[in-house]
Formats: structure tokens, C-alpha cells, sequence
């Protein structure tokens, strides 16, 4: 796979390149990494609503899935253009390997990332940021055909969202990182569709790493966990 560091790129520009891509079942599996400057992004589920004040942000809606959330200079952003299909991923699995690549990549600077019942992301105790104690609201195995419990955010900043498209077995958007932002925009927004909602980055929580270290580290975990 591979792996192309883009600088800081325009949102919709990369969009239609993903989606170029997708259309050519004769392209290569690849890796982008990258930032955008700042702006909002409406998923296939968003609604308008949830933005509660754009100001000179623009909106853009897009085809991932899931609702509202930010782009903007600090937040490594990794778009994997992998064919599910030939590398033999489910996209529940595909799911939980971009999350577990994200885990891997705060663990490596010491934070502790957590996963929500019924809210797809990474989290961080806000209180403890570097414990390693399990969140009674985790995913638990519950009953066969059971509804997805309600998501319980109590005492947790968000750190890391993921929202995908996949056409014809070929998945295109990803993952996006917060290392050292500017996080004021995201009181503009319902983040992910959740009023209330605290956002963070890495820096906020009192880690020092530089926005090339982190892009080169999750590179290197998503590789790992998405290869054939």
C-alpha cells in the first residue's frame, strides 16, 4: 500500500480525488495523509441543524457516513483507498482495525484511548488521560439483535473520528486525528451529532507531539493493521 504525505490539502479537491479513485477498479491500494484547512463536513446521516454557527467555516456535504465534524491545521487526517474485498476485511472489521490503528498510535505517546458503546471514535478520560482503568461504558457483548446502547460521553473528550464510504467493495475517507488544533470551532458544531459533546486534542491533554510525528506514526499502524 502505498503511503503518500499530502501536506496540507484542500477538503473537496481530496474528496473527488478519493472518489476518482474509487470509480477505477484498476487503481492501486493506497495512503494518504494529510490536513485540511479549516472547514465542516455534513456525512450522509448529518444534519444541517447540528451546525450551530459556521461563520466563515464552510459547510460542505459529503459522502461518508455519520454527521457533523471538523477539519482544520493540527488534525492528521488518514484516508486509507483500500479494496475490502481483495484484502478480505469486512467493513465492521475495517471499522474496528482504523480504531485499533488510532489506540495504538496515543498508546505510543502514552495516552490511553478508550471506545464508547454505540459511538464510533476514540475517547480520553478527561480526568486521566494516561490510566489505563476500562470504561464502564465500553462496548460489552450484549444479547443477539439487542439495540445499540445510548452513548454515555460522562467525564470523556473525544480525540480521534472516523466516517467511511465504501462503493463496490472500495473504501475511500477514514480517520482523523487531533494532535495540536485550534479546538474552538468545534463549539460551532454538535460534534458527531452529540450536543454537548467536549472535543480534544492531544496537546490539551499535555503531551507534546508534533503534527509529523503523529501522521507518521498512524501511517505506520494503519499499514500494519491493513495489510493483505
Amino acid at each position: 500500500m502505498q503511503i503518500q504525505f499530502l501536506g496540507q490539502t484542500d477538503y473537496t479537491a481530496t474528496w473527488q480525488a478519493m472518489k476518482a479513485w474509487a470509480a477505477q477498479p484498476e487503481a492501486p491500494d493506497g495512503l494518504w495523509i494529510c490536513e485540511h484547512p479549516p472547514v465542516f463536513t455534513l456525512g450522509l446521516a448529518g444534519r444541517r441543524e447540528h451546525v450551530l454557527a459556521a461563520g466563515d467555516i464552510p459547510v460542505v456535504r459529503t459522502d461518508r457516513g455519520g454527521q457533523v465534524t471538523y477539519h482544520g491545521p493540527g488534525q492528521v487526517v488518514a484516508y486509507p483507498l483500500i479494496d475490502l474485498k481483495a484484502r478480505g476485511i469486512y467493513v465492521k472489521e475495517y471499522v474496528f482495525r482504523l480504531e485499533q490503528a488510532a489506540l495504538a498510535t496515543l498508546e505510543r505517546f502514552g495516552v490511553t484511548g478508550h471506545r464508547v458503546a454505540g459511538a464510533p471514535g476514540i475517547y480520553v478520560r478527561l480526568d486521566d488521560p494516561f490510566g489505563h482503568e476500562p470504561l464502564p461504558q465500553r462496548p460489552q457483548r450484549r444479547a443477539l439483535d439487542s439495540a445499540a446502547p445510548a452513548p454515555d460521553f460522562t467525564g470523556l473528550g473525544k480525540i480521534a473520528a472516523l466516517g467511511i464510504k465504501v462503493a463496490g467493495q472500495r473504501a475511500y475517507h477514514g480517520l482523523a486525528l487531533n494532535v495540536a488544533m485550534d479546538l474552538s470551532p468545534y463549539q460551532r458544531i454538535d460534534p458527531c451529532g452529540y450536543a454537548g459533546l467536549q472535543t480534544v486534542d492531544i496537546a490539551t491533554i499535555g503531551v507534546a507531539v508534533s503534527w509529523q510525528e503523529a501522521a507518521q506514526e498512524l501511517a505506520e499502524q494503519l499499514t500494519r493493521r491493513l495489510a493483505i
